[in-house]
């Protein structure tokens, strides 16, 4: 069967009629996770990840979920925290916000409208608790600085695992220690709403970061009873079933808890307020799990798909919804409940209409594909500072990923693997750019790199961290965890055609520096201060999107 594809019918869709109109003003809650893929209970319910996510216990989240709309396929745009975030925060595809595209070296365009400043103006209360935008700002670009903060009472949730282990160290009980780093959250949020005008609606962003490396080795079960061996068989395909990894992973498990006993604070502050019944809840995180194959810094989908629950004020609620989403999408869904129309800009697409829906499954019907890429993460993941370029196209059936440099690392080069000065396990755990340096570390990538040489991963570690062809294909119905690349098979060749030629059409079409002068933008490496005038044009971020021609 064909891909449907095309913007014209974007406008068909929402010319017939389908969205209702938008609560008066409500407030808006947004919890935004560093590092949080698609873990929740509530997903297991429906297949996703249902080994690890059987897992968890999230009631929180699973009560806001059936509460409001779960999304099955949201995916980010960009699999690394600032690309992500500018892409959010903008509205638009990753590649049209400048140096906000990559982590190291990023620098915000101001001229580029973010929905929160956007919402301040039309008369929102604005705050924030933690991570917004990675490389933060003097003042509101995007959304930084401090005037907006309310962190006095304290950032220890951040690194939940370190600070609620010292404190059992300190004699505390796991009971009282996770309750110390909750009120904390409960602080800062009531500091919040205290803040605001009488009657005046507000824009929350939570951004905790306790999901992001490191976390305490042997805290998924210390501190919220998560056997590691109760993940045996139960692995997804990339992730070798071997003890270290079994543990590592029940430890991000346990971080995820602790997101939802935070997601369970801001609820009951909220009734406490008498605010729920005003405020549209949206839960999400800002790409995969760091430090596992396939996860953050990649394309495949543990890297790109996230958790994406939208409950409250607007929402008809108790559905689970099959589009395919892209995380951009929220900024003119905020601004549209907020009564503020979205720039012409944002290449986003508000969901309000599909929240607004009584239906289930697929939807709106143009909901079909989504994009994603990569530039660069790190500055030294290569020696001359080079990115590692990426482009993807993602159905609920197929993904095309075009690698446009195969010649570089993937991850970083395999710094001291060449058999001299070998890294030590503990280094490899605790030091990020130690080698292969896109990946984070931790115990999973210290056992990995360890364990390549040997005839049983040797394989799968050169699938995971070495070369990769210029273009991957995979059949999700038949490989939904993406091991069998058939970008070369016969029976994919139109299919492959189709993918890579909608792809590049979208790319065009958006303004992507990288289909120009062999991605010479992007190749440029920023090293410090604003880049070097290279007498090109300005990015188009603040250009409209071109419309695409009928096909």
């Amino acid at each position: 069967m064909r891909l449907i594809f095309g913007y014209l019918s974007v406008l068909l869709f929402a010319a017939s009629g389908f969205a209702l109109s938008a609560p008066e003003r409500p407030n808006i809650l947004f919890f935004f996770a560093d590092d949080w893929g698609r873990f929740a209970r509530i997903y297991a319910e429906h297949g996703d990840l249902a080994g690890t996510n059987g897992l968890l216990r999230t009631p929180n989240l699973d009560r806001l979920a059936k509460e409001g709309v779960l999304f099955r396929n949201a995916h980010v745009n960009a699999p690394s925290c600032t690309p992500c975030r500018s892409s959010l925060l903008s509205g638009q595809h990753f590649w049209r916000t400048g140096r906000g595209a990559i982590l190291q070296g990023a620098v915000w365009d101001e001229s580029i409208p973010t929905y929160p400043l956007l919402l301040r103006d039309a008369g929102y209360h604005l705050g924030k608790s933690y991570k917004v935008w990675s490389p933060g700002s003097p003042a509101d670009a995007p959304y930084g600085g401090q005037q907006h903060a309310f962190e006095k009472s304290g950032r220890a949730f951040n690194n939940f695992s370190e600070n609620a282990t010292d404190l059992v160290a300190k004699g505390a009980t796991v009971e009282a220690a996770r309750a110390k780093l909750l009120e904390e959250v409960r602080g800062n949020f009531k500091a919040m709403l205290a803040a605001k005008a009488a009657g005046q609606p507000f824009a929350y962003w939570f951004g905790p970061t306790n999901t992001h490396r490191a976390w305490v080795r042997g805290s998924g079960q210390k501190l919220w009873g998560l056997d590691p061996d109760a993940l045996k068989g139960k692995l997804p395909a990339f992730l070798p079933d071997v003890p270290v990894v079994r543990e590592d992973l029940a430890d991000y498990l346990g971080e995820v808890q602790a997101l939802d006993a935070a997601m369970g604070v801001l609820l009951e502050e909220l009734d406490r307020a008498g605010e729920r019944g005003k405020t549209l809840i949206a839960v999400s995180g800002d790409h995969g799990a760091p430090g596992f194959p396939h996860g953050k810094c990649n394309l495949y989908g543990f890297g790109t798909g996230v958790s994406l629950i939208v409950a409250g004020a607007g929402v008809k609620g108790g559905r689970v919804v099959d589009d395919m989403v892209t995380l951009p999408d929220l900024a003119p869904t905020f601004l549209e409940a907020g009564g503020v129309k979205p720039p012409a800009v944002m290449t986003g697409r508000s969901l309000w209409n599909v929240l607004q829906s009584d239906r289930q499954g697929q939807v709106d019907p143009t909901r079909t594909w989504v994009v994603a890429g990569r530039e660069r993460h790190v500055e030294i993941a290569r020696p001359d500072y080079s990115p590692y370029p990426q482009r993807a196209l993602r159905t609920q059936e197929h993904v095309l990923i075009v690698n446009f440099k195969p010649e570089r690392w993937p991850l970083g080069n395999p710094y001291r693997l060449d058999g001299t000065d070998e890294p030590t396990f503990a280094e490899l755990a605790q030091t990020t750019f130690v080698t292969l340096p896109d990946d984070d570390a931790g115990p999973t990538k210290a056992w990995f790199v360890g364990a390549r040489k040997s005839p049983e991963w040797s394989a799968l570690f050169e699938k995971f961290y070495g070369r990769r062809p210029m273009f991957e294909l995979y059949d999700l119905k038949a490989d939904p965890h993406e091991m069998n690349n058939v970008a070369e098979s016969p029976a994919y060749a139109a299919l492959r055609k189709e993918m890579t030629e909608r792809l590049f059409a979208i790319l065009r079409e958006t303004g992507d520096p990288r289909m120009l002068e062999d991605g010479k933008y992007f190749e440029t490496p920023p090293l410090a201060g604003p880049l070097p005038n290279q007498g090109q044009k300005r990015l188009p971020g603040g250009q409209a999107v071109k419309k695409a021609k009928k096909k």
